[in-house]
């Protein structure tokens, strides 16, 4: 879950990680996290904070630099190590959670509704100590040095609230006889506040009951001249019923004989008399379980337990408590032991154990009542004096506690409700809990360490294996050590069970049981034996879950996936996104699911450990009937699908530059969506790995048309990210998908895309193949789109090949059948393609005027950015060629934006090739060759051999030109070396006259 966020309003705004300050930004950014903070748990429309930033004047991009502080804020809890999203995008606003982490009105308001419940109890006490520790929370006015009118307000009824429980703590110190004690900081809350009634009585009660009784009736008097003067009115009733009372000095003012804590019921005062005290040399208690053998690791999860011993003599009310969460067989019990162990000095009186069984499915929970009793007999106790009744048992075992230091360790706890009979009710002691799951009301427990335990690390992983089977039989096989700790997942628990195996099997190497385990089918089995069962401690965790969580928590477990996200989890489920979030927020605190982070869309990613992975395989092939699991992998796959195509749609500007399938798409909420898709490109990144999983997945399932649809998509993500294997993988995949279901559609659309990612290598060769395979598959499917746009890849095969007249008909041929079918996009990538060709027969004019077409109708379909920067590279070539060069420099800036901001590599370099070529003619020498070194850098991270060998041709001649012969001579050589290997003749030609140039000379 990652580090715990400290929120505090209650003076100052300010955020801690680990006492580190969190860096915030100016009024604008504490003004929107203070109204967020306000309102923690609920949404905040973004109007709302529209309104308290700029009140009644808005400027017109107000919401869009709300988001750019939402943003900002992210980011900010982010870089301190959070992984969990804090603020989250609810519609119409945004929604602060705090869950997991801390906010000090929060606390100020349970220890004040705690106080309450004492008071209610008649345990004045007990209310004094938790309004005491309520108000402590208080670091001066709320929010103070925040602006804006509704925090503003929100700050002032916070004063009021504050003052409301100072007044009842009052109170309840009066009665318990604390007069004295008050007298200054009443005083000074009446200088502070002096209109307040409730105020002026308590502190002329306590004057009173001081025996300055002249003081009282001067401060009497002294509120009735100021109640006339500024108010118009005489003091109330009950001020003047006290002033009356005072006159009479009525024995009722006389505080009450209360104890400073509450009497106990008979039954426990005799219980406690009859229990032996320390004194009396009773044996200590020291039932902790034997310390863990091999443990290995987890340094900075002990020294964050240690701050529990370090808050021990501070002033307290409440015992310290600790919380170790994590996974089945992450090591909480061994963590406590080994922390108690080692810390034991620490509790001279007793160390106390009790495996509550919160998840144990062959026995009852543990009851408190149960271990009261058996903790009462340990620390002294006859059994005969232990009460009979709960409360009775509760009342007796914090008296016993109530002046010893004892350490208690409360293991396997699943609810709070089971812990909270067990904790002291004084300071001096310790509490320390393992459990799976969160316990979100312990979190909140004034002085709480909570520690969640994720995956050991590599090193520690094999430290473990090593104490265990041996150093030297590890040592001598580290590369198999390190996959054996990878394929336990880094999980104590397995890594012991697989140690153990080693270690009583001699006669099987490391790498035998790596061999074993990398068997999906076999892993659990292999790690499922003896009395240590990875499965069996799962299965105590999932027997627990409600229906709907456990039922997502399997159908998860279907796909292949490395993450996803909640609307993943409603596509599986057939629901809504907000009930699946529900759903994995569940799994996640009872430790099924792993929060990975927030992707750059603004969703959460979630992802399985491996062995949970498998877990959730194992019990959906169980409980599934196969349709089900299928309809659920559909229904999820063509959610992906749907968003993918409208990702694709919404930069081409629509369904342009490419064949469509018949797959079913499934709807997604339009709102949703808006979400996901307002920078598609971001999705398709976001998506990426998860992409290629459901490709490979899909392909296996048979589904080919839904397969090679969804890779056609993803084209515009591989082009323009690059991503040359990921593209290749993933066309083939669907292409044998494709032929076994004899798809003939499916089979011409990724032949297409192969020679593509062939062409894009330059491998003109292969790709020649490639395309006039597509185009007979295309012909044989009777699609005349299809066989358009492979004849637009063979037209720029001609152009590398020198056969410009072919390309050029085959550009024309193919031009009329894209106006037919409506392909735009296509229509101006014809055009410039037209005007390529004009370019390399020496007809600039020509060239210009199909660039400006071009131009056109791409900024006529408004999506499709890609295509209008190859637009105007290929105009600003053509001002170039007429040596127009201030417009062309216009054109390819217009371009670089565009190529820049989609971080389209092949774009770019072939962009800053053509800035560089301008500016060399402009004369700008200096600046040309930082711009060509630049194109060069980008060319080689794009692993395009053309636009490299052009580029390297290009600053040949610039070097040449500058006098730089040798260096010149360099570059030009090694592009001659690249179009020679990709076969490109009329840029051989162009190479070899440029270094006959040079030996010329």
């Amino acid at each position: 879950m990652g580090e715990q966020l400290d929120f505090r309003i209650l003076g100052p705004l300010t955020v801690t990680v680990g006492g580190r300050p969190v860096a915030l930004g100016g009024a604008r950014q504490r003004t929107i996290l203070g109204l967020l903070l306000l309102n923690a748990g609920r949404i905040v429309p973004v109007d709302t904070l529209v309104d308290v930033v700029w009140r009644d004047s808005p400027p017109a991009t107000a919401r869009t630099q709300v988001a750019i502080v939402i943003a900002a804020l992210r980011k900010s809890f982010k870089g301190e190590g959070v992984d969990e999203e804090v603020i989250a995008t609810e519609h119409p606003g945004y929604l602060l959670r705090v869950e997991g982490h801390a906010l000090d009105s929060v606390t100020f308001t349970d220890l004040v509704a705690e106080a309450e419940a004492a008071q209610r109890g008649r345990r004045p006490a007990d209310a004094a100590g938790a309004y005491a520790a309520a108000l402590a929370l208080w670091r001066g006015p709320a929010l103070a040095g925040v602006t804006g009118r509704l925090v503003e307000d929100e700050a002032a009824r916070w004063e009021e609230v504050r003052i409301n429980a100072y007044e009842a703590m009052t109170d309840v110190q009066l009665e318990l006889g604390r007069h004295q004690l008050l007298l200054p900081e009443l005083a000074a809350m009446v200088r502070e506040h002096p209109l307040r009634e409730r105020s002026r009585y308590h502190l002329i009660l306590a004057q009173y009951r001081s025996g300055r009784r002249a003081e009282a009736m001067e401060s009497f008097r002294e509120a009735r001249r100021r109640f006339i003067d500024e108010l118009g009115m005489a003091p109330g009733p009950e001020l003047v019923e006290l002033h009356e009372a005072i006159l009479r000095d009525d024995p009722a003012l006389s505080p009450a004989a209360t104890p400073s804590a509450e009497a106990p019921p008979p039954v426990v005062r005799e219980a406690v008399k009859a229990a032996p005290p320390r004194a009396r040399g009773q044996i200590v208690p020291s039932e902790l379980p034997p310390d863990v053998p091999g443990f290995a690791g987890r340094v900075e999860e002990l020294s964050a337990l240690d701050t529990l011993i370090d808050d021990a003599g501070g002033d307290r009310h409440a015992p310290t408590t600790g919380l170790i969460t994590g996974v089945a067989g992450v090591g909480k019990t061994g963590l406590a032991v080994r922390w108690a162990h080692r810390v034991s000095e620490h509790f001279p009186d007793g160390r106390l154990f009790a495996d509550l069984r919160g998840y144990d499915e062959r026995h009852a929970p543990t009851t408190a009542g149960d271990i009261l009793s058996r903790f009462l007999r340990s620390l002294g106790v006859e059994s005969d004096v232990v009460p009979d009744g709960l409360e009775d048992r509760i009342a007796l075992y914090r008296s016993v506690l109530a002046d010893r230091r004892v350490l208690l360790v409360l293991d396997n706890v699943r609810t709070f409700a089971q812990v909270r009979p067990l904790l002291p009710g004084s300071s001096g002691c310790t509490v320390l809990v393992t459990s799976r799951d969160q316990l979100e009301q312990l979190v909140t427990w004034p002085q709480t360490a909570r520690v969640h335990l994720g995956l050991l690390p590599e090193d520690r992983s094999i430290e473990l294996i090593q104490r265990i089977v041996g150093e030297a039989r590890v040592a001598g096989a580290p590369g198999e050590a390190m996959r054996l700790a990878e394929l336990c997942d880094r999980l104590p628990l397995a890594l012991r069970i697989a140690a153990a195996r080693l270690a009583s099997k001699p006669h099987w190497s490391v790498r035998h049981l790596v061999t074993r385990l990398s068997d999906e089918r076999r892993r659990l089995d292999e790690l499922s034996q003896g009395e240590s069962q990875v499965r069996a401690s799962f299965e105590l965790s999932y027997r627990y879950l409600p229906k709907d969580a456990a039922r997502l928590y399997r159908f998860l477990g279907l796909l292949a996936v490395p993450d996803f996200t909640a609307w993943v989890g409603a596509a599986l489920m057939d629901s809504g996104v907000l009930d699946a979030e529900r759903l994995m927020e569940h799994l996640v605190d009872t430790q099924f699911l792993q929060v990975v982070g927030v992707d750059a869309t603004g969703q959460l990613r979630y992802r399985f450990h491996d062995l949970m992975r498998l877990y959730a395989g194992e019990r959906a092939a169980e409980e599934e009937a196969e349709e089900e699991r299928t309809a659920a992998c559909d229904r999820a796959f063509r959610t992906f699908l749907t968003i993918a195509d409208q990702a694709y749609q919404r930069e081409y500007g629509g369904a342009y530059n490419k064949v469509r399938g018949d797959s079913p798409r499934r709807a997604v909420d339009p709102v949703l969506q808006e979400e996901l898709l307002a920078a598609p490109l971001e999705w398709f990144e976001a998506e990426r790995l998860t992409l290629l999983a459901v490709v490979e997945q899909s392909a296996r399932m048979g589904m080919d048309d839904l397969c090679w649809e969804l890779v056609s998509c993803m084209e515009f993500l591989f082009g323009c990210r690059n991503y040359l294997e990921d593209w290749r993988r993933c066309s083939e995949l669907a292409l044998e998908a494709a032929r076994s279901a004899g798809n003939v559609r499916g089979q011409a659309v990724m032949e297409h895309e192969l020679g593509a990612v062939e062409l894009r290598l330059r491998r003109v060769a292969e790709a020649t193949e490639r395309y006039e395979r597509a185009h007979a598959l295309y012909t044989e499917a009777g699609n005349s789109h299809g066989r358009a746009l492979v004849l637009s890849g063979l037209s720029l095969i001609d152009r590398l090949r020198g056969e410009t007249d072919r390309a050029r008909e085959r550009l024309r041929e193919i031009l009329p059948v894209f106006r037919e079918v409506g392909d735009r996009s296509s229509e101006g990538y014809t055009l410039h393609s037209l005007a390529q060709c004009a370019l390399d027969q020496g007809q600039a004019e020509a060239a210009l005027e199909l660039c400006r077409e071009s131009v056109r109708i791409c900024e006529n379909i408004g999506a499709d950015r890609r295509s209008l920067a190859q637009a105007r590279h290929r105009l600003g070539t053509a001002h170039l060629a007429l040596r127009q060069l201030e417009t062309a420099e216009i054109e390819f800036t217009r371009a670089l934006e565009i190529v820049r901001d989609r971080s389209d590599l092949l774009g770019l370099a072939y962009t800053l090739l053509g800035l560089a070529e301008t500016r060399l003619l402009a004369g700008s020498a200096e600046t040309a060759e930082r711009t060509f070194l630049e194109a060069l850098d980008v060319a080689r991270r794009t692993r395009s051999p053309m636009i490299e060998a052009q580029i390297l041709f290009a600053l040949g001649e610039a070097r040449r030109g500058s006098g730089h012969e040798d260096e010149g001579r360099e570059h030009l050589t090694a592009a001659l070396a690249i179009f020679r290997r990709i076969g490109s003749p009329p840029w051989e030609e162009k190479v070899n006259a440029a270094l006959n140039r040079v030996i010329s000379r």
